[in-house]
């Protein structure tokens, strides 16, 4: 699933909207942080593997107040992202930001080279506010990846459409042998249907309202599976309207 920013392994260096220089290894901000830091709200970096397509990739989402540079820090203390406003970002700051890694197709990157770049541990995000203030969080990172689960659909009159899918208890073949505790099923039908469910659910009826605002013919859905440990898998499948 791609979104607003999509970011490539190695070392790089992007410029959004001419205000924001995004690196992997930049100079330190220029005036050393003050004062007591504050915490990050979220502080997240996980793995969505799509079993379908066979891709992998590594995305991150933080969320803090008015924030000008951040950094991520990985085990062995690398910095793996950077990111510094520049003009009115610099003054004023910044708060939430997602962003993507590529997702090569495993069937061309070596999962353990792609592995290799991302170790498990803590992950820590260092930052400073436009008031000067260290601002900083620490996320644990697993590989913990779950299989993607076996998906099928019902369907019957009056547009009714029920996904169904199985149990996730272990990783995909080849994974790390890691423990696998799934805490949410995500279940997205186009564009506009998305619910998450929890762990225990086998299943999703989607509002018949829905179904019939859909055009005619095949349309795609997504089933994903969430470990606890915030990684996640997707299975793609398709139904007929």
């Amino acid at each position: 699933m791609k979104r607003n920013l999509t970011l490539a392994y190695g070392a790089a260096t992007l410029v959004l909207g001419s205000a924001i220089a995004l690196s992997i290894a930049m100079a330190p901000p220029p005036t050393a942080p003050r004062g007591d830091p504050v915490e990050l709200e979220i502080a997240k970096i996980y793995w969505e593997y799509n079993s379908s397509a066979n891709d992998l990739g590594v995305h991150v989402s933080l969320d803090g107040e008015d924030w000008k540079a951040l950094k991520i820090i990985r085990p062995g203390n690398k910095v793996i992202f950077e990111v510094r406003g520049r003009g009115a970002y610099q003054e004023l700051g910044m708060t939430e930001l997602f962003f993507e890694g590529a997702e090569p197709s495993l069937d061309e990157f070596p999962l353990a080279g792609l592995l290799a770049k991302f170790p498990e541990g803590e992950y820590d995000f260092e930052g400073v506010t436009v008031d000067n203030q260290l601002i900083e969080g620490e996320a644990q990172f697993t590989h913990a990846i779950p299989a993607g689960p076996h998906v099928s659909t019902v369907q019957g009159a009056n547009d009714f459409l029920r996904i169904d899918w199985t149990d996730v208890t272990a990783p995909p073949a080849g994974f790390p042998n890691r423990p696998i505790v799934i805490a949410g099923y995500q279940v997205i039908v186009g564009e506009n249907f998305q619910v998450t469910l929890p762990g225990s659910a086998n299943s999703c009826t989607v509002s018949p309202e829905f179904v019939a605002s859909l055009a005619p013919g095949e349309q795609k859905f997504e089933v994903l599976a969430i470990e606890a440990g915030g990684n996640q898998t997707i299975t793609e499948g398709t139904f007929i309207k």
